[in-house]
C-alpha cells in the first residue's frame, strides 16, 4: 500500500526576513544609494518612453509610482520598480493595436488588476522554480550587455539612450556593429568626459573610500556627475571643439510649475474596455511584467547582502498596484528592474528607504532641477553603467560556475549566450530548458537502488524504488526492468516510496503480466496493482 504524502505547506513561499528593524535605521547608506540609482534611473525612463512611441513623461511618471509607492507595498528591501525595456516591444504593438495611447493605459491599469488577482491566487510561486544557474546566467548577461551597450554612448556616438536589453536595436545596428560604429566615429567630447569619468569612479571605490573617511559618506557616482558637468563647462570656454552637444545630454522637458506638470499628464481612454483586444493587450503586459519581476526579485535576493526573502505574492500584488496607479497617472507599465536594483545594491543601498528616495528625486528634478540635470553628459553615466556591468559579470563568477560542474555550468552560459543573441524571457526559458534536462537526467538514474543476489545464487535481484517516484522515473525504471536477465527472481519494493505515479505503476503491472514468458519470478513488495489498458 502506497503511503500518504504529507499535506502541502501553504505557506511554503518564504517571508521576508528583515534583519534591518527600519529602514530610518540606515538613512547614511540609503540616500547615496537612493541618488545613484536616480542618476541611473533618470535616462533610463525617458530613453524607454521615447523607445516605446509613448510621451517623455511617461517613462518618468512609471520610475516615480515605482519609486515612491511600489517601494512600500513591496516586501523587498532593495529592488527597485519602473518601466522596463523589456517592455517597450508589448507597449509599442499595444498602441498600434489599440489605436492610442490612452486606449494603452487602460490596458495598464486592467494589467495591474489581473497581477494582484495572480497575487491574491499565489501564482508567485513560479519564481522559486528558477534554477540558481540560470538567476546566474541572467545577471552575467546582463552585466555583459551593460558593458556592450554603453560602449557607443561612452565613446559619444549612440544617442539612443536606454537599457535595450535585445540585439538587434531600433536604429538598425546590433549589439556588436554599434560598438563597430562607435569605434569609428568616436567623438572627442563624449569620449573625453567617459574616460575621465570612469578613471574617477574606479579610483574614488577602489582607493579613495578605503583611505579617506570622508570618501566613504560620499557616493562615486555623484562626484563623478558633478565633475563631468563641470568638464564639459569649461569645454564651453577652453575648448568649444571638445562640447557635448545636447543629443548626448539628459534631455528633461521643461516643467516651470504644477500646471505644466498637470497638463502633461495623459489620462485613460476608458471607452477602450469595450474592446476585446484591450484585456488580450493588458493580459500580455501582466504575464510578461509578472515573470521579469520574479526573475529581478529572485537575482537581487541573491545579490542581497543580508540574504534576505521576497514574498513572491505580496510583490506581484504590489507590482499589479503600481501598474494601475501608474496608468492611472499618464504612466509607462513597469516590473521590477535589475538593473536598477542591481545599481542599488552595489550603491551599498540597505533598506526600501533608498528606491524610495531615488522616486522622490525623480518627482523633485521633474519639478525643480530640469535646467541642471539636463547638464549631465550622457557618457558619465554610460562610466556608472560600465562599472555595474563589470560587477555582474565579474571573471570569478564563470569560473565558481565551472568549478561546480556541467549540470551547473551548462545553463549558466547557455542562459548568458541566449540573452545576448535574443531577450531576456528568451533568454531564461533557454537556460531553464538545459536546467530541466539536467533534473530530468537526475530523476532518470535516481529512481531505485537493485541489488544483486549475492552469494546466494538463486536470492532475487531487488529493484527498491526511491522515496517519490514520479512519471519522470517511468524510464528508467522500464529500462531497468526490460534488461533484467531470463529465468530470475525479482523482487519490486515500494517500502520505502511515498508517492508512485500511476504512469509507473502501469509500467511495473505491464512488466509482472508478460514477466512469465521470460521465465522472471516477480514479487511485489507494497506496490499496488492497477488496472492497464488491453486487460
Amino acid at each position: 500500500m502506497i503511503k500518504n504524502a504529507p499535506a502541502p505547506n501553504k505557506e511554503a513561499v518564504p517571508v521576508v526576513s528583515d534583519r534591518l528593524p527600519s529602514p530610518f535605521s540606515s538613512l547614511s547608506q540609503d540616500l547615496p544609494a537612493g541618488l545613484v540609482v536616480f542618476l541611473v534611473a533618470l535616462p533610463l525612463c525617458l530613453g524607454i518612453s521615447l523607445a516605446s512611441g509613448a510621451p517623455l513623461l511617461s517613462g518618468v511618471i512609471a520610475g516615480i509610482v515605482g519609486g515612491v509607492v511600489v517601494s512600500w507595498l513591496s516586501g523587498s528591501a532593495l529592488s527597485v520598480s519602473g518601466p522596463a525595456a523589456g517592455l517597450t516591444a508589448i507597449i509599442v504593438a499595444g498602441i498600434a493595436t489599440l489605436g492610442s495611447f490612452e486606449a494603452m493605459l487602460a490596458a495598464t491599469v486592467m494589467a495591474g488588476i489581473l497581477q494582484v488577482g495572480l497575487g491574491i491566487a499565489r501564482a508567485g510561486i513560479i519564481g522559486l522554480y528558477f534554477p540558481t544557474s540560470v538567476i546566474r546566467g541572467m545577471l552575467a548577461a546582463i552585466g555583459l550587455i551593460l558593458i556592450l551597450k554603453q560602449i557607443p554612448h561612452f565613446l559619444g556616438v549612440d544617442a539612443d539612450y536606454f537599457e535595450d536589453l535585445t540585439f538587434t536595436q531600433l536604429d538598425g545596428f546590433n549589439t556588436f556593429s554599434e560598438i563597430g560604429n562607435a569605434l569609428q566615429n568616436i567623438q572627442p567630447g563624449p569620449a573625453t568626459v567617459g574616460f575621465v569619468a570612469l578613471g574617477l569612479l574606479l579610483f574614488w571605490d577602489k582607493v579613495l573610500s578605503k583611505r579617506v573617511k570622508v570618501a566613504k559618506l560620499v557616493p562615486g557616482a555623484l562626484v563623478v556627475v558633478v565633475v563631468a558637468i563641470l568638464l564639459n563647462e569649461a569645454f564651453r570656454g577652453m575648448a568649444p571643439g571638445l562640447l557635448i552637444g545636447s543629443e548626448h545630454l539628459v534631455s528633461l522637458p521643461p516643467i516651470n510649475s504644477l500646471q505644466d506638470a498637470a497638463g502633461l499628464i495623459t489620462t485613460p481612454d476608458w471607452t477602450a474596455f469595450s474592446r476585446p483586444e484591450t484585456y488580450t493587450v493588458a493580459f500580455t503586459i501582466a504575464i510578461v511584467a509578472s515573470l521579469e519581476t520574479l526573475l529581478s526579485v529572485e537575482a537581487v535576493d541573491k545579490l542581497d547582502p543580508h540574504k534576505r526573502n521576497t514574498p513572491t505574492n505580496r510583490e506581484m500584488m504590489a507590482q499589479g498596484a503600481g501598474n494601475m496607479i501608474s496608468g492611472l497617472l499618464g504612466g509607462l507599465p513597469m516590473t521590477a528592474v535589475i538593473v536598477r536594483s542591481s545599481a542599488n545594491i552595489n550603491a551599498g543601498a540597505q533598506t526600501r528607504m533608498s528606491a524610495f528616495f531615488h522616486g522622490l528625486l525623480l518627482l523633485v528634478s521633474l519639478l525643480f532641477l530640469a535646467p541642471l540635470l539636463n547638464r549631465i553628459p550622457l557618457s558619465a553615466l554610460a562610466a556608472i553603467l560600465l562599472v555595474i556591468g563589470y560587477k555582474l559579470t565579474n571573471p570569478t563568477l564563470y569560473r565558481t560556475q565551472w568549478k561546480l560542474g556541467l549540470q551547473q555550468f551548462l545553463p549558466f552560459i547557455i542562459t548568458i549566450v541566449a540573452i545576448m543573441f535574443t531577450d531576456l524571457l528568451k533568454g531564461v526559458v533557454m537556460g531553464l530548458v538545459v536546467g530541466v534536462f539536467y533534473i530530468l537526467k537526475a530523476n532518470y538514474d535516481s529512481a531505485y537502488f537493485r541489488s544483486e543476489p549475492g552469494q546466494a545464487a538463486d536470492g532475487p535481484i531487488v529493484l527498491r524504488l526511491a522515496e517519490q517516484v514520479s512519471f519522470l522515473n517511468k524510464a528508467s525504471i522500464m529500462r531497468a526492468l526490460e534488461e533484467l536477465p531470463h529465468d530470475t527472481r525479482v523482487v519490486v519494493d515500494g517500502s520505502d516510496s511515498v508517492h508512485i505515479d500511476y504512469d509507473v505503476l502501469e509500467a511495473i503491472e505491464n512488466f509482472r503480466r508478460g514477466a512469465p514468458e521470460r521465465g522472471i519470478e516477480v514479487e511485489l513488495r507494497n506496490i499496488p496493482q492497477v488496472e492497464v489498458m488491453g486487460h
